[in-house]
């Protein structure tokens, strides 16, 4: 199986993958969040950044088709609320449960890593809620630290 992996240039092709990217990020939030993801989230972040340097979308496909995809890495810029200062942030990370467990997942947060630092982002965020030890140990592993907490009240 020859997987490869491209990045998504032309809006309407990522707009065709909206849906796909909603329910990625149901399935990678859903132990950790009691309400729904808005429907068409994803479209609203490829409307609002995909011009943007920090916005990337790639794909992983088996022998380069689209319709045997089978990995996405969606970065967005993220804003810090008191500084205003932008870093792209790995948003979704998404690999087929058939092919985990064979580096597909790195392979695609390094292509990413390597596209933003050719446009010049020297720095990537991503998140894991906070008792989700395998992704922050695979994050480490991969040169990740851990640079600050959130920490949500809710009544």
């Amino acid at each position: 199986m020859d997987i490869r992996i491209r990045p998504i240039t032309e809006l309407a092709e990522a707009h065709g993958l909206a849906s796909d990217l909603d329910r990625f990020a149901a399935e990678s939030m859903a132990e950790y969040r009691d309400t729904p993801i808005p429907t068409g989230t994803s479209k609203r972040l490829l409307e609002r950044h995909f011009e943007d340097s920090q916005c990337l979308l790639l794909v992983s496909e088996v022998d380069g088709s689209a319709d045997q995809r089978v990995g996405v890495c969606f970065v967005v810029p993220s804003e810090d609320p008191l500084t205003g200062e932008c870093t792209p942030m790995i948003v979704i990370l998404s690999v087929d449960r058939e092919v985990r467990h064979n580096g597909l997942a790195r392979a695609l947060v390094q292509d990413a890593l390597r596209i933003l630092a050719d446009r010049g982002h020297s720095g990537v965020a991503a998140r894991a809620a906070h008792n989700d030890d395998a992704r922050i140990s695979m994050g480490e592993r991969w040169g990740f630290l851990r640079q600050w907490e959130f920490m949500l009240y809710e009544s």
